[in-house]
């Protein structure tokens, strides 16, 4: 049997939906690449490593939040949306990191955090001062009850209430995340004009696009009318972590109000004056999130594609969870267009997450390069790399902070890239870095696997090229997908393309009979070949057949 190799797949044309099945490398620019010597990567850092990341085969990169910022949420707290915090570099440095990666083919996402800012902001400073300035209105400000307690039970996913009083306006104003991050007010009109100008600054500048942080918090009832409790058996950890009481509440109208379609049309019409561009919202609801995704990614409505949680839970992927999911999208969003993950840098890792070997991670990987829907990869996923312990007097996330210890917070998978194992901060620094390095990680760095000929990193850039060249995988149809115990198989077709998929996603062997039809094995990935019985695959084994 005459096995096909991944190089005969002519690659695609580039065109103006590259997003469309394209795989963003997700860079932390904190934990990437520190070039100054004061232990917190910064871009220049990211420029000097971004033949690595071409060499990955990727379309795009998304980088972490580097605008001006306190750093109390590490850039998530934005204090100037159109500058470079200092400790990342200038706005020369980016645009130089522009210039690098579009000269290696690499598009550049940035992450824009719009639903709130930093309470340094001078938006909010003068909103604060009182209540009849020209930013008043700029935030979500309300009165305390006849009894001075909080307006209404709305919740901060970072725990407490969502509710902070300011002395100088004596009202309270709207935190869903820290209270140094107030939220926002999309309901006035001027707020959401001032951030379509930071929004078209930097595509001026040369982005190719965003990743959108919370894009279903943008705005909260109008009314302020309280959550309905979420009865326990709906629950679950999705969004926060279980002992979170964020997840007692279902959030009915602290946010995915109905009003976000028409801002996220007018965010979509800017993003068309610059063709090529897209953006990828960040979807963060526990029991929506599949519906909101349809109704953000409406065809020329809204964002591109939307950042899906359902594979970001700490219960392992299994065959029949990812049908559950993919049924569910079909029904929720038959049009709509996703992106998925399995790791980021706010969760475990997902070799720790879900208790994964080397066959497990090979798997794994192959498996979301091949389902239908667009990719993001967190940078040092390609390495197979762990969840790194944290003690807790090294945490800096106030998230673990908070909830330690049973929740030990996001710390743990932003610990430097390790890009060599010959010294003990594994090339990330010349200083003392922001958060220890794993010693556990040292031994899978870029620099000891690259020399490996089996090494994980060489079969990420295996099967990224496969989907790369391959338009079935990349953007063709779904179909007939089958769960038989830990066995999942499904088709995937676009024009004269045709490939058959099959996982199993256990430990224990597996069998199943090929499509009618004469089948090929593609060769190159580690994949399983048929035999004159069928198909046989080991515990954690795939195979992907081609149609002749």
């Amino acid at each position: 049997m005459t096995a096909i190799s991944t190089a005969q797949f002519p690659a695609p044309a580039s065109d103006l939906d590259w997003w469309r099945g394209g795989i963003i490398y997700q860079i932390y620019p904190r934990s990437f690449q520190d070039t100054s010597g004061d232990g917190i990567g910064d871009l220049n850092g990211i420029t000097n490593r971004l033949p690595y990341v071409a060499s990955l085969g990727v379309d795009a990169i998304w980088i972490s939040p580097f605008f001006t910022s306190p750093m109390k949420d590490f850039g998530y707290d934005v204090s100037d949306y159109r500058n470079v915090d200092p400790m990342f570099g200038t706005l020369e440095d980016f645009e130089r990191l522009i210039q690098a990666a579009h000269r290696l083919g690499l598009r550049v996402m940035i992450d824009l955090v719009l639903s709130h800012s930093s309470d340094q902001h001078p938006w909010f400073q003068e909103s604060r001062s009182n209540r009849i300035n020209d930013r008043a209105n700029w935030y979500v400000w309300a009165d305390p009850k006849p009894d001075g307690t909080v307006p209404n039970n709305w919740l901060s996913i970072f725990g407490g209430p969502a509710w902070h009083w300011d002395a100088r306006r004596q009202q309270y104003y709207l935190h869903n995340f820290l209270v140094s991050q107030p939220d926002l007010n999309f309901h006035e009109p001027a707020v959401q004009d001032a951030l379509l100008d930071a929004t078209r600054f930097w595509l001026e500048r040369g982005v190719d696009g965003f990743r959108l942080d919370t894009i279903n918090f943008y705005f909260a009832d109008a009314q302020l009318r309280d959550n309905p409790a979420l009865p326990a058996e709906r629950r679950n950890a999705k969004i926060a972590p279980q002992v979170n009481p964020y997840n007692h509440q279902e959030h009915l109208f602290s946010k995915n109000q109905p009003e976000n379609l028409a801002f996220l049309k007018r965010f979509r019409d800017l993003l068309d004056e610059f063709p090529g561009t897209a953006a990828v919202g960040e979807v963060g609801d526990a029991q929506l999130g599949m519906e909101l995704l349809g109704q953000y990614t409406k065809k020329g409505q809204g964002v591109q594609m939307c950042y899906a949680f359902d594979f970001l839970s700490p219960d392992r992927l299994t065959a029949e969870r990812v049908a559950e999911v993919f049924d569910h999208l079909d029904t929720a969003a038959p049009d709509g267009w996703a992106c998925w993950a399995f790791s980021n840098h706010d969760v475990t890792r997902h070799v720790t997450r879900w208790g994964l070997g080397d066959k497990g991670a090979r798997l794994y990987s192959t498996l979301i390069c091949c389902l239908r829907g667009s990719v993001c990869l967190y940078q040092g996923e390609e390495l197979g790399l762990p969840e790194a312990t944290v003690a807790f007097e090294d945490l800096q996330d106030p998230y673990g902070i908070e909830f330690w210890p049973e929740f030990k917070g996001r710390d743990g998978c932003r610990t430097p890239m390790v890009w060599e194992a010959s010294n003990r901060n594994g090339g990330f620094t010349d200083g003392k870095p922001w958060l220890p390095v794993a010693g556990e990680h040292l031994a899978a760095s870029v620099g000891v696997q690259e020399h490996l000929e089996d090494a994980l990193l060489h079969h990420y850039r295996r099967i990224i090229a496969l989907r790369s060249v391959n338009p079935a995988l990349r953007h063709g149809t779904q179909d007939k997908l089958t769960v038989d115990g830990d066995l999942l198989t499904f088709i995937r077709s676009e024009g004269g393309e045709t490939l058959f998929c099959a996982f199993n996603m256990g430990d224990q062997p597996a069998q199943t009979a090929l499509p009618d039809g004469t089948w090929l094995p593609v060769e190159g990935i580690g994949g399983t070949a048929p035999d004159a019985s069928g198909l046989t695959l080991n515990g954690w084994g795939y195979a992907l057949m081609r149609a002749t």
